[in-house]
């Protein structure tokens, strides 16, 4: 897997399916934006902040997890040109594979937090053994207990250039949301909190995805054939 050839590829269908993308992404995240900011502005009052704590996790839990899974669906569906779906079909597709999404992005990042508390070294390596997890429970059906297993074995022999690619996309997307929210902040505080929150994960988050599950592809492609394929048709 080429880490350059995975980020080209990924430009150029986040580029051409941009609007379709920014589509799927929007919605979820303004819902989670603006429970972030209701939260925020909830501090001087425990009560109430406890509850929009609770329904901010939960709604953030189901939220994440959908949006990070119909954004795989979104990519599988453009990958041959062309925008088949509806937005609604693509969250009706990832809805039964909702379940299994909480469970492994749940298990996945507690491990992960824990490893990088402890000793920083296992949790970069969990994070990069187990970041095909969402493609493989999206794309290949397979369930939360399965997708640790499966996502191990798909890296393997490339977990450097995995790696790569993560610290990348997400440092690449660290230093994008920073300047998207900073846009803003000439908006008072609530809004710039929502907005700017909805705004820099609605632009930002489906590049990650998008170049992830092209790694995927790539990656799953190299498995079965011996040898790379390409991930977008000419």
């Amino acid at each position: 897997m080429s880490i350059g050839a995975v980020l080209s590829e990924a430009w150029e269908l986040y580029r051409r399916f941009f609007s379709r993308f920014v589509l799927v992404a929007a919605p979820v995240f303004l819902v989670l934006g603006l429970l972030e900011a209701i939260g925020d502005a909830s501090t001087d009052d425990v009560s109430a902040g406890l509850l929009w704590a609770l329904v901010g996790t939960v709604v953030g839990i189901i939220g994440t997890f959908w949006v990070q899974g119909a954004l795989v669906e979104a990519v599988r569906d453009v990958r041959d040109g062309r925008a088949d779906l509806e937005v609604s079909e693509i969250y009706d597709r990832v809805r039964t594979r909702l379940p299994a999404l909480i469970v492994a992005g749940l298990l996945a990042g507690i491990g992960i937090f824990f490893g990088l508390i402890l000793f920083v070294v296992p949790g970069l390596y969990l994070l990069t053994r187990w970041s095909m997890i969402v493609p493989v429970v999206v794309l290949e059906g397979r369930s939360a207990s399965e997708s640790f297993g499966r996502s191990w074995e798909i890296v393997r022999g490339n977990a450097w250039k995995v790696f790569g690619l993560i610290v990348i996309t997400l440092i690449g997307a660290g230093i994008a949301s920073g300047l998207l929210q900073a846009l803003l902040l000439f908006l008072p505080t609530f809004f710039s909190t929502w907005l700017g929150s909805a705004l820099a994960n609605t632009i930002v988050m489906p590049f990650v995805a998008t170049a992830w599950t092209l790694a995927y592809y790539r990656l799953a492609g190299e498995e079965r054939a011996g040898q790379a394929v390409p991930l977008v048709p000419a």
